[in-house]
């Protein structure tokens, strides 16, 4: 993989996209995972305006000191970097509180809720970044964004530009070590981080990034018959998110009106 290559590009791009536009630079939500670290770190590298947002809900202490960890590094290798942590707990508490939702009636409150942190974190940086005059940078890979769905529609799926979309998870990992991220982003275990309780995303989708791109990468050339074993069971859980996830990987659907009905 042409790391140098692959992080020269992206870099330009977002130089000329923001410029482009007529903006500042961008916002970066960052969870103290490698995704969102290799972003903002890519953000940092354009010269522009970046605003870095941790934005806790009742988050796990290490995920926020990876976040940090990062955070204080990159300001401490670019100037133009700026960085506010956000407590978002008491926010999201009122909104459960209003809701009033009895979740045995609704089975699905706890998803809901999950997806809701979300679109409270995506609130957020489309508010900041207004005020500062900023894009918001999206942090979804290949995989998440374009295989499996593996992300909150209108939530971190809500974003302007999203620079690492092309790039598997491995890959991203990569460019992580090749931009010398701190180890504690290089080595963090990839996690959501809207649910109470510790979940990895590898827990809840049953399958390992490398696997889900062993599938993915084949996908369309193969079928359920050409695997056996391991790789079959992992090709039923990439069909069936895949299925799944058309609503958030195809373009919204609008409904047609003949032009001969509008006179």
């Amino acid at each position: 993989m042409q790391t140098d290559k692959i992080i020269s590009k992206i870099v330009d791009w977002l130089k000329n996209y923001a410029e482009t536009a007529g903006v500042k630079g961008y916002v970066v939500g960052v969870s103290g995972g490698v995704d969102s670290g290799v972003v903002s770190t890519l953000c940092a590298m354009t010269g522009l305006k970046t605003l870095l947002i941790e934005m806790p809900i009742h988050q796990k202490q290490d995920q926020v000191n990876r976040a940090w960890e990062h955070i204080n590094d990159l300001k401490s290798k670019f100037p133009n970097v700026e960085a506010v942590s956000l407590n978002l707990t008491p926010a999201f508490e009122e909104l459960y509180r209003s809701f009033n939702v009895n979740d045995e009636e609704f089975p699905a409150e706890k998803l809901a809720l999950a997806n809701t942190r979300a679109r409270l974190r995506m609130l957020t940086l489309y508010y900041f970044g207004q005020l500062n005059g900023l894009l918001v940078c999206g942090t979804g890979n290949k995989v998440e964004d374009f295989g499996i769905g593996f992300y909150t529609k209108y939530g971190d799926g809500g974003v302007d530009v999203s620079p690492i979309a092309d790039l598997y998870k491995t890959e991203v990992y990569k460019l992580a070590k090749a931009l010398n991220l701190v180890e504690s982003i290089q080595n963090a275990i990839p996690t959501d981080g809207l649910w109470d309780t510790e979940r990895t995303d590898e827990q809840q989708i049953g399958a390992t990034y490398p696997e889900l791109e062993k599938i993915q990468k084949e996908w369309g050339t193969k079928d359920e018959s050409d695997y056996s074993g391991r790789d079959l069971e992992v090709y039923k859980i990439f069909k069936r998110m895949n299925k799944a996830a058309q609503h958030k990987i195809q373009p919204i659907p609008v409904c047609d009106i003949p032009e001969e009905w509008r006179n």
